[in-house]
């Protein structure tokens, strides 16, 4: 995958990742890029170093993603609530079929029993389980519009929170369909980071919004170093359980994104949002289905060179 194209995947996780309800992980999954993401979390700083070229255009976008189009998503989110969620949900839902076929993906001579294929399906029940679950806290979240850039004292206790927040947010950035920054809505401190980052470029408030961030920060790299660790661990033993608990969870995520309720008021918004969502639709499945052929090119020519060596 070429420098720019990371770059442009690396955005759309960093804009992910800054809307509650949706799911950097998810999209890592879209684009076909999971299973790699996951492996480049670590402190093994030779695995860093050989990853280097997937890793800084990834970053770059990521952070791009966050300081650049927070306002953008932020317009579309309160002008075109309806389309934009459409959109996600396509985006989510076109990822379906690569996760299937990833999900019964068999190794040499391995045959699939019906006791194994009610284990997949058992796991991607319980991954659609959990999103479902999930998503009923969502109404019990504090409204994003609660953050007024006021910071709370610094406490013993507000510090142990935020370092929990963090690394709870960072375990379900990973988890596809779960949102970090949403749980962190659940747990009420992502009003607080929001403020933080907000008044840590003015003098008067720099020290006391690092006092929030750091300890935050630290939670957050914790639990992406122990999150990858066990993701990892799972992807390399039990992989086709663990695509099918992931099907699961991206075919909930795509359920709770959609608007349901009450949202196609009128032709037109209904003839966009579902532009939209074939859009979002296309752009996954035409995406996964481009960087298999590229992974699958990549392994014949490697095979070619062993061969010829």
């Amino acid at each position: 995958m070429n420098f720019a194209g990371l770059i442009l995947i690396g955005i759309c996780i960093g804009i992910a990742n800054i809307i509650p309800g949706v799911s950097g992980g998810t999209l890592a999954v879209v684009f076909n890029i999971y299973d790699r993401f996951i492996n480049c979390i670590t402190l093994n700083i030779k695995k860093l170093w050989a990853e280097k070229w997937f890793i800084i255009p990834l970053g770059l976008g990521m952070a791009a993603g966050v300081l650049l189009f927070s306002k953008f998503i932020t317009f579309l989110y309160s002008n075109y609530p309806v389309p934009t969620n459409c959109f996600f949900s396509g985006l989510i839902a076109g990822s379906v079929p690569m996760l299937l076929g990833l999900a019964m993906t068999k190794k040499d001579n391995e045959t699939f029993s019906a006791a194994r294929i009610l284990l997949l399906v058992l796991c991607a029940a319980a991954g659609l389980a959990l999103i479902l679950t999930f998503a009923s806290l969502q109404s019990s979240a504090p409204a994003k519009e609660g953050a007024q850039n006021v910071l709370p004292a610094i406490t013993l206790g507000l510090e142990l929170k935020l370092i929990l927040a963090g690394a709870l947010a960072a375990l379900a950035m990973l988890i596809p369909g779960i949102s970090g920054s949403l749980l962190m809505l659940i747990l009420g401190v992502y009003p607080v980071i929001i403020s933080s980052i907000v008044l840590l470029f003015k003098p008067d408030t720099a020290l006391h919004s690092l006092l929030i961030l750091v300890p935050c920060g630290t939670g957050i790299l914790a639990g992406l170093l122990l999150g990858a660790k066990l993701i990892s661990w799972l992807l390399k033993t039990i992989p086709n359980q663990t695509y099918a608990a992931i099907l699961g969870l991206l075919a909930g995520s795509s359920l709770t994104v959609f608007p349901w309720h009450n949202a196609f008021t009128s032709t037109g918004t209904t003839v966009l949002s579902m532009g939209c969502f074939i859009a979002g639709g296309a752009l996954a499945f035409f995406s996964s289905r481009f960087s298999a052929q590229k992974e699958e090119q990549e392994e014949s020519e490697s095979e070619e060179k062993s061969e010829s060596l």
